[in-house]
């Protein structure tokens, strides 16, 4: 099935006319004009909270990762001058958050293909993510400005590397990279938890959680070249496994105030999407993202929440939000 369009929605900030199914990159969506509904109030919010480290927690299909793709747009030198981006958006309202588009080194990583069945091959993903992650930024770091100590840390990032090198890489990266540029760096860390939920669904959650403490430690504890975090996913694991060394740690889950308009579509936009588009009649019963994009897409009703395998989880979530507990994922097969 292709692509929707409808050609009365240009008359809201942020919106195009054609709805492109799937596409999590907000520069490709901007870049084309793709149906979008402006979310950069998070940019403002986020900054001007102050905290070190932001964690997260939404049901899936919220627009994290979209989120997340956003944050890096904004602030990565990768992305510097790329004004015509967020012209037309909120945040380009503001003078100040216009000087500082584009100025950061921004380590930008996701987890979200993790799913491995033992501790030995997770621990081998992330380490391939790792070597990914650094040949991207291989051409932004001037060896010859790091001290011997730098270029000793740096030679350790390589195939084969140990679970202490692995643990100690984000941190490494950014000390080169605020050497290199002069700035501390921003580290964006999409669907953190997924490891967790495959270590939990597998058996080697003690295993795992042992080596996550210490990369999340170094990455977001002792690194003095942090300038910002965040992190994002489904589950809110307890401070106790993973979180344990971070008292830095701001959270935020469904229930917060805080991002409570920058996750998922809000009554007012979905009133808008309605009295612009097609929607069918069921449309009053559209509450969340996914509903309302198989709304204008199929014309029929699916609720995301209640019909998909993630029942449990998006469940969960909200207990945990309530009971302040981690989550405990249903095992396989039960």
């Amino acid at each position: 099935m292709g692509r929707m369009s409808f050609d009365k929605w240009n008359g809201l900030t942020g919106m195009g006319n054609v709805i492109s199914i799937g596409n999590q990159g907000f520069d490709s969506i901007r870049e084309n004009n793709y149906f979008f509904i402006d979310k950069s109030s998070l940019i403002k919010e986020w900054w001007d909270s102050g905290d070190v480290v932001t964690l997260i927690i939404r049901p899936r299909r919220f627009g994290k990762t979209l989120n997340m793709s956003m944050l890096n747009c904004f602030f990565s030198s990768k992305y510097a001058g790329r004004s015509d981006l967020f012209k037309g958006l909120s945040i380009w309202d503001d003078s100040s958050y216009r000087d500082i588009q584009g100025t950061y080194p921004v380590i930008y990583l996701s987890f979200a293909d993790v799913k491995q069945t033992s501790y030995a091959e997770a621990v081998s993903k992330i380490k391939s993510i790792i070597l990914e992650m650094y040949s991207q930024y291989e051409r932004m770091i001037d060896k010859d400005a790091l001290t011997d100590s730098q270029r000793q840390l740096l030679s350790t990032i390589k195939v084969g590397m140990d679970d202490i090198a692995a643990q100690n890489s984000l941190k490494i990266l950014s000390s080169v990279l605020a050497e290199t540029t002069g700035k501390k760096v921003i580290i964006l860390l999409d669907e953190y938890d997924t490891p967790m939920q495959e270590a939990y669904l597998d058996g080697y959650w003690d295993e795992f959680t042992a080596f996550i403490r210490g990369f999340f430690n170094a990455a977001f504890k002792t690194n003095t070249y942090l300038e910002r975090a965040m992190l994002t996913g489904v589950t809110r694991v307890s401070k106790e496994s993973a979180f344990s060394d971070l008292n830095n740690l701001n959270v935020i889950t469904s229930t917060s105030q805080e991002y409570e308009t920058s996750f998922g579509f809000t009554e007012e936009k979905v009133f808008y999407v309605r009295s612009h588009g097609p929607l069918p009649s069921h449309w009053e019963r559209i509450r969340e993202p996914s509903s309302l994009q198989c709304s204008l897409y199929c014309r029929s009703f699916i609720h995301f929440i209640n019909s998909s395998i993630f029942i449990n989880m998006n469940r969960a979530v909200v207990r945990n939000d309530v009971c302040g507990s981690p989550v405990l994922l249903r095992k396989k097969g039960r």
